[in-house]
């Protein structure tokens, strides 16, 4: 089997996606801008061959790529990155090279916001009133209908990037004043906590991993506010998580692929749909499955891939929480403080790319424990101000 690796090198806790497939016995391509010696050594071990191109955004340097590995090793079984701004790439060269996987047609019910919306419905999910517009009476129109606060978003965008909570008139004058350059939908401020369903498909499009994590924070006010941050994975996916969950995935039909679904679970408990993302979720969130099973989800994806089987069993024993410090703010305890205070809870911690830490943190900290309360208290205090 020939796997073509784009971007292997980056989130540099993807590696293991690479090292998984070749204890398979695949043959993994590697494809980046990225010089070969910047690869971390297990990732250029498991190379069979890496292909350096000068811009990975320049699509005829991809395709001389692709057809160069199609030349040497036949034709290419499978491409992924794993990363939401490869995604439309990844599509791309599936489809120029007739590659199994999501294809340019599938792309804006993934991409755009307002497509996204449609696949909820289509599933009969709830999710917030919204329109793309470009002027303001259309803005106006949506505001009649569900009343300040209205939230402003490109239609296709990641991670809250240059999204605005809309309180009034004046506001909303102030901001349509200069308007976005590009789509943008403006819809209804949905009260809640975001909630998400998680999780990896088979070759047939069925659930055989899943995980569900909360939120402290919603992400646009992380963004715009430079607030500290944590998030947990639950060790028991609520039954009307998981029920709306599958039926999402049923209607996407997404095979052999993660997926990472986002819900705001309002006060009185309903669920309302929030964004689509088939892609694993960001930060150190796969690690956090593995401590959170004692399992190693890279590999189990490279049998899924190989083999067709997940064959780790899934009890999620432990809550894992994700904790977030930023490099401007001045906490209580040092970093060999927050070591030394909880033995044998801290399981993971390093430095976060650039790219994630306006979302998540300069520095990430993971901790367990059967105990929710218990690791909810972590981050309380390791996120102490002095």
């Amino acid at each position: 089997m020939n796997y073509v690796s784009f971007s292997p090198h980056f989130p540099p806790n993807y590696y293991p996606f690479c090292t998984g497939l070749k204890s398979l016995g695949v043959n993994v391509l590697g494809l980046a801008d990225a010089t070969f010696n910047e690869l971390r050594p297990e990732l250029r071990n498991a190379l069979t061959e890496y292909y350096r191109v000068n811009n990975a955004t320049n699509y005829d340097e991809l395709l001389k790529a692709l057809g160069y590995f199609t030349h040497r090793y036949g034709k290419i079984d499978r491409l992924e990155s794993h990363n939401e701004y490869w995604l439309e790439s990844d599509a791309r060269l599936r489809t120029d090279f007739n590659i199994p996987g999501l294809h340019t047609t599938d792309m804006p019910q993934l991409k755009r916001k307002s497509e996204m919306k449609k696949m909820y419905r289509k599933a009969g999910i709830k999710s917030s009133r919204g329109v793309v517009a470009k002027t303001l009476d259309e803005v106006n129109a949506i505001v009649a209908e569900c009343g300040y606060p209205i939230v402003a978003k490109p239609d296709i965008g990641v991670g809250a990037y240059k999204t605005y909570k809309i309180h009034n008139s004046t506001e909303l004058q102030a901001f349509m004043t200069n308007p976005p350059s590009v789509d943008y939908i403006y819809e209804e401020y949905i009260p809640g906590k975001i909630v998400t369903f998680d999780g990896l498909t088979d070759q047939q499009g069925n659930i055989v991993f899943s995980s569900s994590m909360e939120y402290s924070e919603g992400v646009m006010d992380l963004v715009n506010h430079n607030l500290d941050f944590w998030y947990y994975t639950i060790r028991k996916i609520p039954s009307d998580l998981e029920k709306v969950g599958k039926k999402l995935i049923k209607v996407y039909g997404i095979r052999e692929r993660f997926f990472h679904l986002e819900f705001f679970r309002q006060p009185d408990g309903e669920l309302v749909g929030l964004e689509v993302n088939m892609r694993p979720p960001g930060g150190l969130t796969t690690d956090m499955w593995n401590y959170a099973n004692d399992i190693n989800i890279y590999q189990e994806y490279a049998n899924i891939v190989v083999n067709n089987k997940f064959s780790a069993t899934v009890t999620r024993p432990y809550h894992v929480i994700y904790i977030g410090r930023r490099n401007n703010k001045p906490y209580k305890h040092a970093h060999q403080d927050v070591m030394g205070a909880f033995p044998g809870k801290i399981v993971h911690y390093e430095p976060i790319s650039g790219i994630f830490a306006s979302a998540i943190g300069d520095y990430g900290y993971l901790a367990r424990s059967p105990d929710l309360d218990e690791v909810v208290q972590i981050a309380e205090w390791a996120l102490e101000k002095a």
